[in-house]
C-alpha cells in the first residue's frame, strides 16, 4: 500500500478538505511511462528515457515524448471521489485554430466512467514554417471525478496524449494502493502522430488505446508525433523495455519530412529491427505500414501546410514532393509498403515471430471514401475508432500475429 498523508497538496487545493487523503504519486501508480522526472512543478512522465533525450536532434522528438499519449495514473479503492491536480502544457500552432483542452478519461474496472479537463497551465505556441516557439505560463489545475461506486475497484485516469502533464497531487476520499500485476500481456507499440493522438477524442480513444482494451493487453505507446524516424534511440528503447508483444508502424513521417532515400531506408529498417530483437529476440514483433493516406501514394514528400482554409477553422496538407522524383530514390507510400512487404518476407524466413501488415487493411480507399482524412494526414475521432477495432481483429484476435502469449 502506497504511504498517504494528509497535508495539503503542492498548488492550489480547489476541493479537497478534511477526510481528504493525499497520496504521494510514485512509479507504482503511473503506467505506460518508461520513466518518471521529478521536477520543480511536479512527476513529469517520460515516454522515452533519458539516454534517448539526450541524443535528440531538435525539439519534435522532446515535445512529442513528454505528451502522455497512453499514460495513466492506477490504482485500487473504495473512494467515490477522487482529484488529480496537474500542471498542463497545451501546443497550439501559430495561424492555426486553437486546440481543444487535453482530456482526462476515467476508468473503473475496465469500463468508462468520466471524462474532465483542467484549466490554467502553460501555453506553447510554434510556428510551423520556422519552428520558433513561443511560452507562457499559468498555474496547477484540478480534475475530479466523484459518484464513483462504494466499493474495491480498480481506478485508471487517462491522462492527455497532447498536453504535457505535470502529476501534482492525488487526492482521494479513501485510501489507495498500488494496483497488482493483474497478469495482462504488455503491448508495446510505436509509430507515428496517428499512433501518438492525432485528432482522437480522448485519451483511450486514440487507436492504440482502443486496441489494447479490446486485446485486453497493457499499452506502452511509443507513438512520436513527427518522429517515427528509425532512429536508433527509439529502436534502443524498444529493445530495453519488457514487452509481450511489439509492433511497429513504420512510414509515413519518413515520406512527409522527406527525410531519407530508398538506399538508406531499406538498411535503416533492418537495423531498427535488429535492434529489436537484441532485447526480444523471440517476442511476437509485428510490422505495420503506412495506412492510406492519398496525397502521398505516390507523391513524395515533403509535407507542407495548407493554410488556405484557416481563417474557416480548418488547416490542410498538401504533398510538395514531385512524382518524377520516384526515380531518384524518394520514398511514396506505396514504395514504403512494397520495401516492408518484400523485408519482412525476407526476414521471416529466419524470424517465425516476425509478422507483416498492411495498413490499408485497417485504413483503405473505401474507408476514405466515408471518412476522410480532415487535414488529409490525420485521422478523426471516428476514424481512430475504425482502426483500433479493426487493429484489435486482426493482430490480437485467435490465430493474429499478436495473439499470445497468453495472460499471466
Amino acid at each position: 500500500m502506497s504511504a498517504q498523508h494528509d497535508h495539503p497538496a503542492p498548488g492550489p487545493v480547489r476541493h479537497g478538505g478534511p477526510g481528504w487523503i493525499t497520496t504521494p504519486l510514485t512509479d507504482g501508480l503511473v503506467r505506460g511511462a518508461l520513466e518518471l522526472e521529478q521536477t520543480p512543478h511536479g512527476l513529469l512522465p517520460h515516454r522515452l528515457p533519458a539516454r534517448a533525450r539526450a541524443q535528440f536532434p531538435d525539439g519534435t522528438p522532446a515535445m512529442a515524448e513528454s505528451q502522455p499519449s497512453g499514460v495513466r495514473v492506477v490504482f485500487r479503492t473504495r473512494a467515490t471521489a477522487v482529484e488529480l491536480d496537474t500542471l498542463r502544457t497545451k501546443m497550439g500552432y501559430e495561424g492555426a485554430p486553437p486546440r481543444p483542452d487535453g482530456v482526462y478519461d476515467l476508468l473503473v474496472d475496465d469500463r468508462p466512467a468520466g471524462r474532465g479537463h483542467t484549466t490554467g497551465g502553460n501555453e506553447l505556441t510554434v510556428d510551423m514554417m520556422t519552428g520558433a516557439a513561443e511560452s507562457r505560463t499559468g498555474p496547477v489545475g484540478t480534475v475530479r471525478f466523484t459518484g464513483l461506486p462504494d466499493r474495491l475497484k480498480d481506478v485508471e485516469i487517462w491522462l492527455p496524449w497532447n498536453e504535457i502533464t505535470h502529476l501534482v497531487a492525488l487526492r482521494t476520499d479513501a485510501p489507495v494502493q498500488e494496483l497488482p500485476d493483474r497478469g495482462r500481456p504488455v503491448w508495446l507499440h510505436h509509430g507515428s502522430s496517428i499512433s501518438h493522438g492525432s485528432n482522437a477524442a480522448s485519451p483511450t480513444t486514440t487507436w492504440p488505446a482502443l486496441a489494447a482494451l479490446r486485446g485486453g493487453v497493457e499499452l506502452i505507446n511509443l507513438g512520436l508525433s513527427s518522429s517515427a524516424l528509425l532512429d536508433p534511440f527509439t529502436a534502443r528503447a524498444l529493445r530495453d523495455t519488457p514487452a509481450d508483444l511489439i509492433s511497429v508502424k513504420i512510414g509515413i513521417n519518413l515520406v512527409n519530412t522527406d527525410l531519407m532515400r530508398l538506399r538508406a531506408f531499406v538498411p535503416a529498417v533492418h537495423g531498427f529491427l535488429d535492434t529489436i530483437r537484441e532485447g526480444h529476440p523471440a517476442v511476437p514483433l509485428l510490422v505495420v505500414s503506412p495506412i492510406l493516406c492519398p496525397i502521398h501514394e505516390d507523391t513524395p514528400g515533403p509535407s507542407a501546410p495548407d493554410f488556405s482554409e484557416v481563417g474557416a477553422g480548418r488547416l490542410s496538407f498538401v504533398a510538395a514532393g514531385d512524382p518524377a522524383e520516384r526515380a531518384a530514390g524518394k520514398l511514396t507510400l506505396n514504395v514504403i509498403r512494397e520495401e516492408l512487404a518484400r523485408l519482412v518476407e525476407r526476414r521471416a524466413a529466419d524470424d517465425p515471430h516476425l509478422h507483416y501488415l498492411d495498413g490499408r487493411e485497417l485504413y483503405g480507399a473505401a474507408d476514405f471514401e466515408e471518412l476522410p482524412l480532415p487535414d488529409q494526414l490525420h485521422p478523426d475521432a471516428a476514424t481512430h475508432r475504425r482502426i483500433g477495432e479493426r487493429f484489435a481483429a486482426l493482430a490480437f484476435a485467435a490465430g493474429g500475429p499478436l495473439a499470445g502469449p497468453p495472460a499471466k
